[in-house]
C-alpha cells in the first residue's frame, strides 16, 4: 500500500475504483457527499465538517486516510470506526473480484467505505482524498459541495513539480454545476482554480475571505484556524432546505471534534511537565506553521523525536527545524521510513545535533528521561511517527 511503500503501490486510474463501485451497485450514489482535498488540512477540515453536522443531528459518515493506530480508523460513522466484522465479511464476499482485478489497498479501502455508508443509510458522507484529486480513487463521488483547502509542494513525484502543476491536479475534484471552497488565497494557483471552476460552471468561493467571524476549535494547533473558515465556508454553502445546520450547531461542532470524530495527532499535548507535543506535520508549508507555533512556546531546552520518510525532499524539512534543539533520530517502523543514521547524517550537515535510536519509542523514552520539567518535547516529521505513540 502506499502509506507504507511508496510509488510502487500508487496507481493513476480510476478505472478499478469504477469496476469495483458497478459490481457493488454504485453505493457512492445513494447518499450525499462533501469531497475535500488540499496539500495540508484536509484530514483536520473533514473531521470539523463532520462534526458540524453531527451536532446538526445528522448521521455522518467520514472516511479519512491514512490511518494513526488502526485501520478501522479510516471509515466512521458519527464518530464510531466500521467494526471488525463488517470489514471481514466485506473482504470475504468481495475476495475473488479483488483479486481478480488486482485492486489496490486505497481502492479497496474506498469501495469497502462507500459501500458501508450506503447500508448504514447515512444521512451525508465527508469524503476525505487520498492523494491528488484528479486521479484520486474518491473522485467518482458527485458532491454537495468540493473542497480545496490549499496547495503546497508535496508528492511531486505523483502531483507535479509546479504549484499550478498539482493545483490542476487537486482542482480535479471541481464537478460541473457544484460549488467549490477554496481554502486560502495563493496567488500563485488561484488563476487555476478560476478557470476550473468557469469551465465547470462551478461557483468558486475563497473562505479567508468570506469567514470573518472568530470561530473557536478544541484543536489546538494555531494552524487549526485557517481549517475552521474553510469548514464554514463549506457548510454554508450546502443547500440549507436540505441540511440545516445553525450557528450554534457549527460552535458546539468546533469545539466537540476530537469528541465526536476521535481526531488525533493534531498538536496534540501528551502531557505536561516536561510538556510533550506530538503533530502529523511532515511537508514544507506544515512544517512551517507548526514550528512557528512551536518556537511561542516557553520552555528550557528543546528535545525534538524525528523521523521521516524516504521520499520527501529532507534538505527543504530540515532546514526548517529549530538549532538550538536536542534531536532524538529514528526510522517510522515502515518500509517506507528513511533510515535513521542517513537522517542524522543529513540533518548534520544542517546544523542540527543529536544520537540515533533503534525505534519511535527508544528516541521518546530517551527524551522523556533527559528532559526537565521545564522542557518541551516535540515528536513528528512524519504521520507514521506519531502511529507509533500511545495517544
Amino acid at each position: 500500500m502506499y502509506q507504507r511503500q511508496g510509488s510502487t503501490a500508487f496507481k493513476k486510474d480510476l478505472t478499478n475504483i469504477l469496476a469495483f463501485c458497478n459490481r457493488l451497485n454504485n453505493p457512492q450514489e445513494r447518499y450525499p457527499c462533501i469531497h475535500v482535498a488540499g496539500t495540508n488540512g484536509k484530514g483536520s477540515t473533514s473531521h470539523m465538517i463532520a462534526s458540524i453536522l453531527q451536532e446538526s443531528g445528522y448521521k455522518v459518515g467520514l472516511y479519512t486516510s491514512p490511518h494513526l493506530k488502526d485501520f478501522k480508523e479510516r471509515i466512521r460513522i458519527n464518530g464510531v470506526p466500521i467494526h471488525e466484522e463488517a470489514v471481514i465479511d466485506f473482504i470475504e464476499d468481495q475476495k475473488d473480484f479483488l483479486e481478480q482485478q488486482k485492486l489496490s489497498f486505497f481502492e479497496l479501502t474506498v469501495g469497502l467505505a462507500f459501500d458501508y455508508f450506503a447500508s448504514s443509510h447515512v444521512d451525508i458522507a465527508v469524503v476525505e482524498v487520498g492523494l491528488g484529486g484528479r486521479l484520486d480513487s474518491t473522485n467518482i463521488i458527485q458532491p454537495l459541495v468540493s473542497v480545496i483547502t490549499n496547495i503546497g509542494l508535496d508528492h511531486t513525484q505523483f502531483l507535479g513539480e509546479t504549484l499550478r502543476e498539482i493545483a490542476f491536479e487537486k482542482g480535479g475534484i471541481i464537478k460541473q454545476n457544484t460549488p467549490v471552497v477554496i481554502g486560502e488565497y495563493q496567488k500563485e494557483v488561484i488563476g487555476v482554480f478560476k478557470e476550473l471552476s468557469a469551465s465547470h460552471k462551478a461557483p468558486l468561493s475563497i473562505a479567508e475571505q468570506l469567514i470573518t467571524d472568530a470561530y473557536h476549535t478544541d484543536l489546538l494547533g494555531e494552524y487549526q484556524l485557517r481549517n475552521v473558515k474553510t469548514a464554514v465556508q463549506a457548510i454554508k454553502l450546502l443547500d440549507q432546505s436540505d441540511f440545516q445546520v445553525t450557528s450554534e450547531n457549527i460552535v458546539k461542532g468546533l469545539n466537540h471534534v476530537v469528541q465526536n470524530t476521535g481526531l488525533k495527532g493534531r498538536w496534540q499535548v501528551l502531557q505536561e511537565n516536561p510538556k510533550v507535543i506530538c503533530d502529523t506535520a511532515h511537508n514544507n508549508e506544515g512544517l512551517l506553521f507548526v514550528m512557528n507555533q512551536l518556537g511561542r512556546e516557553k520552555f528550557s531546552n528543546l528535545h525534538f523525536v524525528l523521523g521521516v520518510v524516504n521520499d520527501k525532499d529532507l534538505k527543504n524539512i530540515l532546514s526548517l527545524l529549530p538549532k538550538k534543539a536536542t534531536y532524538y533520530f529514528c526510522k517510522p517502523d515502515i518500509p517506507r521510513g528513511l533510515d535513521a543514521e542517513k537522517l542524522r547524517d543529513e540533518a548534520v550537515s544542517q546544523g542540527l545535533t543529536g544520537a540515533v535510536f533503534k525505534s519511535v519509542s527508544a528516541a521518546y523514552d530517551h527524551a522523556l528521561l533527559r528532559a526537565g520539567a521545564d522542557d518541551v518535547i516535540y515528536i513528528g516529521g512524519s504521520t507514521f511517527v506519531v502511529a507509533e505513540l500511545d495517544l
